[in-house]
């Protein structure tokens, strides 16, 4: 940890370290609500096509709906309604029900490029080719105190409320908590690239696997195609200099899994990874939390890092803003249920990614037989399909309620069609949504809140948190009951 310099240190409410997607979202969303945010990243400005991620599920287009951002994310790639993998097993992603049945197929940098524009129109200050070199909290001062080389090698200090570490898996925030980042390397030497096609596959997202090898073909909807693809021929170290990745390879790769390369060419990128499963313990450390990949890495399988890490975002920008607004009777509590909902949401997305992907390399003839079986459940059993639909797109994704609460508390809300408009665009603001029955008015409230009102005669008051979770149920509303909810 490296000497503070001796000057006083500039102050913010809140650091975010990361500028990958997870921490620009969550940047914007508090730089929105007022709160003064500045946005370390150690890499210099500028945009790269070389992006791993390339696919924004369901659940998170409704978070970014939310937010105003959908509909131009969904014009820069393709929409996916069917999911295949191993030949045999179909997930039709038109079943759920949201306004987003499908996945999209577009680069991070897309998504990157989408959420750094809405950050600095909300005033977000950003710092970049600025490394974190150390952390220090103080219990007497409320305060957490960044230490940072700047782009000339010069020391700083910047002194937060609160700080947020999306800096990735090597997260230089985690290391400074002395926390553990347990786990193990589950597949190594995977090659991925984006090239340009001969032969066009259908139109969806396809992975299957040979004896010895898998591949993965997702088309962007430009000409370009995202290919990754493994085999145990081809174990190098990761991006060795001894070992290059080439074309060639991935080529065979393909042909082994796929029994086609589709005439694959002109990559405009090509890079070998390797991937790991691992959690951090908690994501909360005094002033200090973790977000994203510094919390949860695993298998591209599913594609579900990237939504984590913005759900993740989502999940504690509200509880940040609320308690620095002072709008939180408890505020250590609901601070602490991030790592209560969302650790355990990491922990799954561990679970399946690294389910699918050890099903894509069975070898043995046992481990190969179990993946004929699960593709045949799935594709026959409608509960089951229905349950991994949910899962992987993050539809299903619930918190844990409080005993004795009404069955739709903690439950993700529906882009509900009430009155007053949809119900993301009512979320637009920030804030909670009261939706109560027609023709009841506004209720006393001591946060800020969009009243609505149901176009039916449905009786059930619900309260929607501001990351579209809902907070409380009522088919007999106590304003008490609803005053503790607001301020939970």
């Amino acid at each position: 940890m490296t000497t503070t310099p001796s000057t006083a240190p500039e102050t913010v409410d809140v650091i975010v370290v990361g500028a990958g997607p997870t921490g620009l979202l969550l940047a914007g969303d508090l730089a929105a609500q007022g709160i003064s945010v500045t946005l370390v990243e150690r890499r210099p400005h500028r945009t790269s096509n070389m992006t791993r991620a390339f696919g924004v599920h369901a659940r998170t287009l409704e978070l970014l709906d939310s937010r105003g951002l959908a509909d131009e994310l969904i014009k820069t790639g393709t929409s996916l309604s069917s999911l295949r993998f191993f030949g045999k097993l179909s997930l039709d992603l038109d079943r759920l029900h949201t306004r987003f049945p499908f996945v999209l197929i577009t680069p991070q940098y897309e998504v990157e490029q989408l959420l750094e524009r809405r950050a600095r129109t909300a005033g977000v200050h950003f710092r970049y080719d600025t490394e974190l070199t150390g952390l220090r909290q103080s219990t007497a001062s409320e305060s957490v105190t960044a230490e940072l080389r700047e782009p000339d090698g010069s020391r700083a200090a910047l002194a937060a409320r609160y700080l947020v570490g999306a800096d990735g898996m090597r997260s230089p925030v985690r290391q400074a908590l002395g926390l553990p980042f347990p786990g193990k390397s589950v597949i190594r030497s995977i090659t991925l690239a984006d090239v340009r096609l001969t032969e066009e596959p259908d139109d969806t997202l396809t992975v299957s696997g040979g004896v010895d090898a898998f591949a993965l073909v997702a088309p962007f909807g430009d000409g370009w195609y995202r290919v990754m693809g493994w085999s145990h021929a081809h174990q190098a170290t990761d991006s060795s200099p001894s070992d290059p990745v080439d074309l060639e390879e991935l080529r065979e790769i393909t042909r082994r899994a796929l029994g086609t390369d589709y005439g694959m060419h002109d990559p405009r990128w090509i890079s070998r990874f390797h991937s790991d499963e691992r959690q951090v313990p908690r994501y909360r450390t005094g002033r200090v939390f973790l977000a994203g990949d510094a919390t949860h890495v695993h298998s591209p399988a599913g594609g579900q890092g990237m939504n984590t890490g913005l759900q993740d975002a989502a999940n504690l920008s509200w509880k940040l803003a609320a308690v620095l607004r002072g709008q939180s009777a408890d505020p250590e509590a609901l601070l602490d249920s991030y790592h209560a909902e969302r650790h355990p949401v990491g922990t799954r997305a561990l679970r399946s990614s690294g389910a699918l992907v050890r099903l894509a390399m069975a070898r043995t003839p046992l481990r190969r037989a179990v993946r004929t079986l699960a593709a045949a459940v799935l594709s026959t059993v409608r509960p089951a399909s229905d349950k991994t639909i949910g899962m992987v797109s993050g539809i299903s994704i619930a918190y844990p309620a409080p005993r004795g609460a009404h069955p739709l508390t903690s439950k993700r809300a529906p882009d509900l069609s009430l009155r007053e408009g949809r119900l993301h665009q009512l979320l637009r603001d920030g804030t909670f949504v009261l939706v109560t029955p027609a023709g009841t008015a506004a209720p006393a409230s001591p946060t800020p809140l969009v009243h609505a009102h149901w176009r039916s005669d449905r009786a059930t008051t619900l309260l929607v948190r501001p990351d579209g979770y809902i907070a409380w149920a009522s088919e007999h509303p106590d304003p008490a009951d609803l005053r503790a909810a607001l301020t939970r």
